[in-house]
């Protein structure tokens, strides 16, 4: 009898559990119907975007990736002689060394002073929208207009020089000294300090103000709260800063190309002034490799900040 019944109690509970697997994988076919068509919609809506990137980005990307490795002119395949006609190449040495050099003195420094602009104008809480107006002001002045100022003042014939001439002093013309690696420098601060500021300012603002008071209630001071709650609060808004302000950095070419033209003094002889005498000169088998080569670099370089100021729980991830 015993017997009997285990088998009857097995066959009602393998009678229960088969609706119960049916409709689980009901559940489940469901749901995924369901991700499949949320996914569909969004394809749908990112679709133009994606086709924008692969036609006017990616494509080009290749194509300019195969053409490193042949001959300037014709077909064919010339390995990494391009590659080797750019490392070898003196102006591409200089370019790399004052880019280089310029990326490492100036973008630390935006990125302290504008941090330092966004603490104080968290403090500013009835004139932020005033300020905000003013610091971002610079981003609306034509850079022609900018450095026009500058050689009215700079200028071989310029402000300061009439001033030294009325003490007997012979000024040089600055654009066309080392000088101009400073003004150069100074015009890339000025331009970007408002908009770096500006980012800086939302991510204070997306940390919870419970921090800040229960550390306040602590004793903590301001140092203290800056040091343990703002910075650590800000690595992920500083990663986004600092690429932007990389890929800015590549765009001062057009204020040095307005101070000194083609080939201005060897301070602010950049990159992209190497890239463009190669693209005036077509040649375009060192100007492809050595647009690979910068395009590895600033890959790299993103992909080192983001696993250094990524945080703790996305990188388990």
């Amino acid at each position: 009898m015993r017997k009997n019944n285990g088998k009857k109690d097995s066959s009602k509970e393998n009678r229960k559990r088969e609706p119960d697997e049916k409709t689980g994988k009901r559940q489940k076919t469901e749901q995924y119907k369901k991700k499949k068509n949320k996914f569909q919609k969004e394809l749908l809506f990112l679709l133009p975007s994606l086709i924008g990137v692969a036609v006017f980005y990616f494509i080009p990307f290749c194509d300019v990736f195969l053409r490193s490795f042949r001959p300037e002119f014709g077909g064919g395949f010339s390995g990494l002689e391009n590659y080797k006609a750019v490392l070898e190449n003196k102006a591409f040495g200089i370019a790399v060394k004052n880019t280089a050099k310029f990326v490492a003195i100036y973008i630390p420094a935006l990125l302290l002073f504008s941090l330092m602009l966004a603490v104080v104008m968290d403090y500013l809480k009835e004139k932020q929208k005033l300020y905000k107006k003013i610091f971002l002001l610079p981003m609306a002045i034509p850079v022609a207009s900018l450095v026009l100022i500058w050689k009215v003042f700079f200028g071989q014939f310029g402000l300061i020089n009439r001033i030294l001439e009325c003490f007997g002093i012979t000024g040089p013309d600055y654009f066309h000294t080392s000088f101009a690696f400073l003004v150069l420098g100074i015009t890339y601060l000025w331009r970007n300090f408002g908009y770096d500021m500006l980012l800086w300012k939302t991510g204070i603002d997306a940390i919870d103000s419970d921090l800040y008071e229960a550390a306040a209630l602590d004793g903590a001071g301001f140092l203290k709260r800056f040091w343990y709650i703002t910075l650590p609060q800000l690595k992920e808004m500083g990663f986004v800063i600092v690429v932007i302000s990389v890929i800015n950095s590549f765009k001062v070419f057009r204020e040095a190309y307005l101070i000194g033209g083609d080939y201005p003094n060897q301070s602010i002889y950049m990159l992209q002034h190497l890239f463009n005498n190669w693209f005036v000169r077509l040649e375009l088998g060192k100007l492809t490799a050595a647009a690979i080569m910068l395009a590895v670099v600033v890959i790299l370089f993103v992909a080192g900040m983001e696993r250094i100021l990524a945080p703790k729980d996305r990188k388990r991830i």
